[in-house]
């Protein structure tokens, strides 16, 4: 991966790493791929000399590939025995690729920066990801919430995205024109 990393990607994967309280102290190699935006493997068997690995795209890579990488490691953290988990896990995360989107949009607004890859998002709010961004990760951290409650919380979530996706736009206001005093 050293050829491949960018000081650029470096950076971003500190900031998102910090943001994993859960997967401070474990062994972590970081590896290139070229047939998709990245990977997690989840080691089999948890042992002193476990090594947790993701591998990434490093050409267009988002911080949000880089959380839904990190959040699949901690997935794989419920095979550890409740005694040897880092005091700042979190609560446990489902496995699955949608549960993962919705628990790496709800950890950080890091991971805001690109719309999530498995869930369903209606083509709105897809193509103009930016400014429903905040509200989607708002919506995540609600369902997350009502998961003890409502067993199809998947579902709910994907049908409130429908609902956003038929409000008004809210569009950013466009900067004004900067105007520059001409003599006379």
């Amino acid at each position: 991966m050293k050829k491949q990393l960018t000081r650029r990607a470096l950076r971003m994967l500190d900031l998102s790493i910090g943001r994993f309280p859960e997967l401070q102290g474990k062994a972590m190699t970081v590896g290139h791929t070229r047939s998709n935006l990245g990977s997690a493997i989840v080691p089999r068997e948890i042992g002193p000399q476990t090594r947790w690995m993701i591998r990434l795209k490093v050409k267009g890579l988002s911080y949000n590939t880089i959380g839904h990488e990190l959040t699949h490691l901690t997935q794989g953290l419920a095979q550890i025995p409740r005694s040897e988990r880092h005091k700042g896990a979190r609560t446990r995360i489902p496995g699955g690729e949608k549960q993962c989107d919705i628990w790496t949009l709800a950890r950080s607004p890091l991971f805001c920066d690109e719309a999530p890859g498995y869930l369903k998002l209606p083509r709105r709010i897809r193509e103009n990801w930016p400014p429903y961004a905040k509200r989607v990760r708002a919506l995540c951290s609600a369902a997350i919430r009502k998961r003890g409650k409502i067993r199809l919380y998947i579902r709910w979530l994907e049908e409130e995205f429908k609902k956003l996706a038929r409000e008004p736009l809210k569009e950013r206001p466009a900067e004004a024109q900067r105007s520059l005093p001409f003599g006379k």
